[in-house]
Parts: structure tokens; C-alpha cells; sequence
């Protein structure tokens, strides 16, 4: 577990400050709270002074998505379908590079037939990369490429079915092949990511080391009111691009109102179909669960006091602050006027401490790949701590000279030499 503090500095200034990394045994509320306590302890911090606490976002510490999963294992199944395709054709290099061959041959027929146009930025190469467990903004450009690649994937698949080199792997791309040619497939894959992609900007904004409040809230209700809207009258637009879908990649289309045994026209395919009611039991889960994840990441507390901070936006109410609510708490500061207005300065400060990205934390996991690589891959707990606060809070480091360290390194106990 990462521990980061983020605070308003005696300048006015928001400072977020990689604590340390700590094990824990396990990720039940207590564990953590005992955990982040005793770090806290470990710097001499009191926990009587937060005003607030986040998290990831990972299932670990929100239970909706497995909840949901394990009440509709279709969903569970269909991501577990996802991450196996993509487990299967990238084992090898000699598979990406037919997906990349195919994928390219698709491109130059779209080209030649003017579907699609050359231009900077467009047509870039889609890749294959398996899909994260804890977040569902971690999967929308897995599905966005599955959708693009479509018809690559299923060509490799076949390749494979016919030319594996071990019965298991024909068996298994057989397998894969069966699951996802069918409209039980291609209508989770365009829910999920119907519902992935209204949330998609709000999860890049708030994946920004510098946060623009009033932006943040601005977009949080406009992801609200697509999910809301697309619950309301959403469902046979969705119908429509999962019938596209299947005509275009020649999936059978079941009758609404029917639940037996049927195949498909040209592949072979038998299995229940995906019945009516089901589907639309999976459509309102799936819209239910992140609406409750935008409304308990955002509680309504944190929204009226991001609503209030909305009314001190510099464009229409403070002409002169012009660069945001960040820099009205330095110019707070820089005037002197604080205890003049400690209400105000408060609430600026308390709104630009809300945990609302989690951009630090990302960073700090992902540095751990660069400290505790395969060369150094039996680096102790302690030992990759240390590494980690030295390597994230470089900028603090730099200002240490190397004196300072050696004297400190030198009184921690008695050595043969001086350094």
C-alpha cells in the first residue's frame, strides 16, 4: 500500500509528498486503517490533523464491481474472455506480428475504399495489452482495441485453431473463438464500452497532476447525466450498434423474445441465447454500478463544497485571479489577507486537498518497476521504501548535500572509518 499526503503549504501552495510503502496482510478496512496509522506514527504525524481520505478506486476498496460480477458472471466471463484472447495471440511474438499483419492489410482495403481517411494522428496502431482487475477506466482502451482489431483477433484465432502447435492450443482458440462470435459477447463488449467511454474524459482529468476544480466538477455531472440518460433511453441505441456489430462480422442475431438453441449461418456455434430479460437486467447493473461509483467517490458533501468552490471560478467572479483557485490561495497569502478572510482561505484550502485524483499514487507504483527490476527483484520491503521516497521526492533530495548524508550515515552508529 502507497501512503501520500496532500496539504496547502504555509505558502499557499498544494504539495502532495510520497509517504512511504508499507505490506499489509490483507485489505479489510482495519488492516488498512492500523497500517496507515502506524506509518503515520513511524514520522511523527498526527492523524488528528485529516481533514479527508481517498483512495484508488480498486475493487479492493470498492466492492461494486465484484459484487456485480459475481451476482452476473456474464460480466465476470466476458472480461475473463478478454484477458485469455489477448493471453493466447500474445504469448508469441510470431502472433502479434500476424495480428499486425492483418490488422494492417484491413487498414489499406478501409483506405482504398474511403471508409476511412489518412491523417496525423489517425489510424495509429492498436496493440495488445491484458486488461487491469481493479479499475474499469483501465479498460477502455483494452476494449476499444478489441472492437477496432475485431476481425484480426478472430482470423488469428483461426490460424491458430488449425496450426497450434499443441492440441491444448487448438482447443482453447476453438474455445475462444465459440465465445466470442457470439451476440452474448458482442453485447457486453459494446456495453461495457458504451458506459467505459462516457466516464473516459472525466477518468483523464482527474488523472492530472494539476487539477482544475471547476473543470473537475463540470465534467463530473456531464458523466452523470450520459450514464443517467443512456439508463433512461439508451437501450435501443445500444441494440442498434450490437446489431451493426454482428451483421458486419456475420454473428447471429437472436429474437428478442427468445431463449433456446440455435446456430449460427456460417460458423458453427451452439449455446443458449442471450435472453431478453437478462440483457436487460446486465444493461441496468452495469449503468447502476458506475453511477454509484461516480456517487461514492463524490459524495454529497464533497459536491456541495465543490459546488461552492465552482462560485469562486476566476472567469466569472474574480476577473483577477485568473489562473485558477490554486493561485487565489497564494495571492490569500501573498497579501496578507488570511486571518482577514480565514473562511474563505479555509474552504480554498479544504477544497484543493479533496482527494479527488489518485495521479501520485499511480506514479508511485509504477516507479517500483524501475526500482525493483529483475536485477533487484529480492529487494526487502524497508530497503524498497527507502529507494522509492529517494527516487519520487527527488526535487526534495536534490537540495541535500552530500555532506549532510555522510555526517547522518556516520552518527547512525559506530564504523571501523570515517567516511
Amino acid at each position: 500500500m502507497v501512503l501520500v499526503l496532500r496539504y496547502v503549504d504555509k505558502n499557499g501552495e498544494v504539495v502532495e509528498r510520497f509517504v512511504g510503502l508499507v505490506h499489509v496482510s490483507d485489505t479489510l478496512a482495519f488492516s488498512l486503517k492500523e497500517a496507515i496509522y502506524s506509518l503515520l506514527l513511524d514520522h511523527l504525524l498526527s492523524p488528528s490533523q485529516i481533514r479527508g481520505q481517498g483512495y484508488d478506486g480498486a475493487t479492493n476498496m470498492r466492492r461494486e464491481i465484484s459484487a456485480m460480477s459475481k451476482k452476473y458472471l456474464d460480466v465476470e466471463d466476458f472480461f475473463c474472455h478478454v484477458t485469455n484472447v489477448f493471453n493466447v495471440i500474445g504469448v508469441s511474438f510470431k502472433r502479434r506480428d500476424l495480428l499486425r499483419h492483418l490488422q494492417a492489410e484491413k487498414l489499406e482495403q478501409l483506405l482504398e475504399s474511403g471508409e476511412i481517411h489518412t491523417g496525423q494522428g489517425l489510424n495509429q496502431e492498436r496493440g495488445l495489452q491484458r486488461p487491469g482487475d481493479t479499475r474499469w477506466g483501465s479498460h477502455f482502451k483494452i476494449l476499444d482495441n478489441f472492437i477496432v482489431i475485431f476481425s484480426s483477433i478472430i482470423r488469428v484465432l483461426e490460424v491458430i485453431e488449425h496450426e497450434g502447435s499443441t492440441s491444448n492450443e487448438r482447443h482453447q482458440a476453438k474455445y475462444l473463438l465459440s465465445e466470442i462470435i457470439t451476440f452474448k459477447f458482442v453485447f457486453m463488449l459494446q456495453l461495457m464500452l458504451k458506459v467505459l467511454v462516457m466516464s473516459n474524459e472525466l477518468n483523464k482529468i482527474l488523472q492530472k497532476r494539476d487539477q482544475d476544480i471547476v473543470n473537475a466538477v463540470e465534467f463530473l455531472y456531464i458523466t452523470n447525466k450520459r450514464l443517467q440518460d443512456m439508463r433512461e433511453t439508451g437501450w435501443e441505441s445500444l441494440l442498434d450498434y450490437v446489431s451493426s456489430f454482428c451483421h458486419m462480422h456475420d454473428t447471429m442475431i437472436p429474437k428478442m423474445d427468445e431463449s433456446y438453441f440455435l446456430e449460427k449461418s456460417k460458423r458453427k456455434s451452439s449455446g443458449i441465447c442471450y435472453s431478453h430479460h437478462l440483457r436487460v437486467d446486465i444493461f441496468y447493473a452495469v449503468i447502476d454500478v458506475q453511477l454509484q461509483e461516480l456517487n461514492d467517490r463524490f459524495d454529497v458533501v464533497s459536491s456541495d463544497l465543490l459546488l461552492g468552490m465552482a462560485s469562486l471560478n476566476p472567469v466569472n467572479s474574480f476577473a483577477n485571479f485568473d489562473k485558477g483557485i490554486s493561485d487565489l490561495a497564494k495571492a490569500l497569502v501573498e497579501t496578507n489577507l488570511v486571518e482577514t478572510y480565514s473562511y474563505v482561505y479555509s474552504l480554498v484550502k479544504l477544497t484543493l486537498i479533496l482527494p479527488i485524483a489518485t495521479a501520485t499514487m499511480e506514479r508511485a507504483f509504477s516507479s517500483m518497476k524501475q526500482i525493483k527490476n529483475e536485477e533487484r527483484n529480492i529487494m526487502g520491503d524497508q530497503y524498497l521504501n527507502d529507494c522509492l521516497v529517494c527516487y519520487i521526492e527527488r526535487d526534495v533530495f536534490t537540495n541535500v548535500s552530500n555532506d549532510v548524508i555522510i555526517d547522518r550515515f556516520q552518527n547512525m552508529k559506530a564504523r571501523r572509518g570515517q567516511l
